[in-house]
């Protein structure tokens, strides 16, 4: 089982570990609530785990790395 690193997992949540946070306990709860993984075979069946694996897969972003993706794909249109 490998688990994420935080340097790995901090660019995905725009080098914010409070954002990283978030980002994993809103995701950790979703899952628990019966919300479908995003991932294949996960390393392990802790919600928690699976959430950080999907940000490190990039299956998750912040809202704000959202935003600037939008912004990004607007202007190149």
């Amino acid at each position: 089982m490998r688990h994420q690193t935080i340097d790995e997992l901090l660019p995905k949540a725009d080098g914010s570990v409070y954002r990283l946070v978030r980002m994993a306990s809103i995701r950790a709860l979703e899952l628990a609530d019966g919300k479908p993984m995003l991932i294949d075979n996960p390393l392990v069946d802790k919600a928690t785990t699976i959430a950080l694996q999907e940000i490190a897969e990039g299956k998750v972003e912040s809202k704000t790395t959202a935003e600037k993706r939008a912004k990004e794909e607007k202007k190149a249109k």
